[in-house]
């Protein structure tokens, strides 16, 4: 038994009918949510409606074999980080080297053995899944990252950083395969580790910080709203605040005092006394200094 998550679900492309049926047996009997698929062609059709946990893909097939499935599955940003187990009866060497180098993470040999497969099943479901959870674990932090090669295709980005970019620019989408246009060029450039551009777009605007460039062929950016009011709106989102209290907050961290706050913001000085009395209830603070120590950590981030 896997012990599987509640959306675990595997994706079989066979195109034998009694390969299918075994296999579907198999991985049912081992609490799995089985989709199956027996062409490649098929197979690009179900990925279009669901996005399974681990796909096992045959080798041989008429029409788009699984080698070609799979460099297909590859191109497209949304699926292309799904495990693709192959299943062959071909001995030669060589065809576990074109497994690989298709974009599988491994393979098995036919006949299946069971216990074999549902081992290496079980070992891709967890490893898609610490994958996942580390670029959730990105964006939780505020870490909007995305990576691109330096002809400015996406090799894999977070949520929230797809999110940040079709709002920058609606008629993008990680299906392009490419960053935005408004970025391209400055990738093009092939900027150092540092290197930072504004993009601008109607009433929207992003910082895009080249992070790391250490893994070959791969440029690692953090993208930042910075949009006017846009810290006030993650300061209210990462504490809890009201949008008028998270202003007021920003407005300390600057080090600015309430005569100054009250000013800009158009509210007297006992308005914003009180609402700094709910900042600190909220931060667990009780001076001027550590709400505004909390602020620039949080908009550091």
């Amino acid at each position: 038994m896997i012990d599987p998550a509640p959306n675990d679900r595997v994706l079989i492309v066979d195109d034998t009918l009694e390969s299918l049926q075994f296999l579907t047996d198999t991985l049912e009997s081992a609490g799995l949510d089985v989709h199956v698929a027996i062409s490649g062609e098929a197979a690009l059709d179900v990925l279009g409606k669901i996005k399974p946990s681990v796909i096992l893909m045959d080798a041989v097939m008429p029409g788009i074999d699984g080698f070609e499935t799979t460099r297909r599955i590859k191109q497209q940003p949304d699926i292309a980080d799904i495990p693709v187990i192959f299943m062959t009866g071909l001995t030669a060497p060589e065809h576990a080297v074109d497994a690989l180098e298709a974009g599988g993470v491994d393979y098995v040999r036919k006949p299946i053995v069971v216990e074999e497969l549902l081992a290496r099943v079980k070992v891709h479901l967890a490893n898609a899944k610490q994958s996942r959870s580390s670029l959730s674990a990105l964006d939780a932090v505020g870490r909007h990252v995305f990576a691109v090669d330096p002809t400015a295709a996406l090799l894999w980005s977070t949520p929230e950083a797809d999110k940040l970019l079709q709002a920058y620019d609606p008629c993008w989408s990680p299906t392009d395969g490419c960053a935005p246009l408004g970025l391209q060029k400055f990738i093009q450039e092939d900027p150092d580790e540092g290197a930072s551009k504004k993009i601008d777009r109607d009433d929207f605007a992003l910082e895009a910080l080249v992070v790391s460039r250490k893994a070959p062929g791969e440029i690692i950016f953090r993208l930042k709203d910075v949009r006017e009011g846009a810290d006030a709106e993650r300061l209210a989102l990462h504490f809890g605040l009201t949008r008028r209290e998270a202003e007021v907050l920003q407005w300390v961290s600057y080090g600015k005092p309430n005569r100054v706050i009250s000013e800009n913001l158009g509210a007297s000085p006992r308005t914003i006394n009180k609402h700094l009395e709910h900042i600190f209830e909220k931060l667990g603070v009780e001076t001027r200094a550590a709400a505004a120590a909390c602020a620039v950590r949080a908009l550091s981030e």
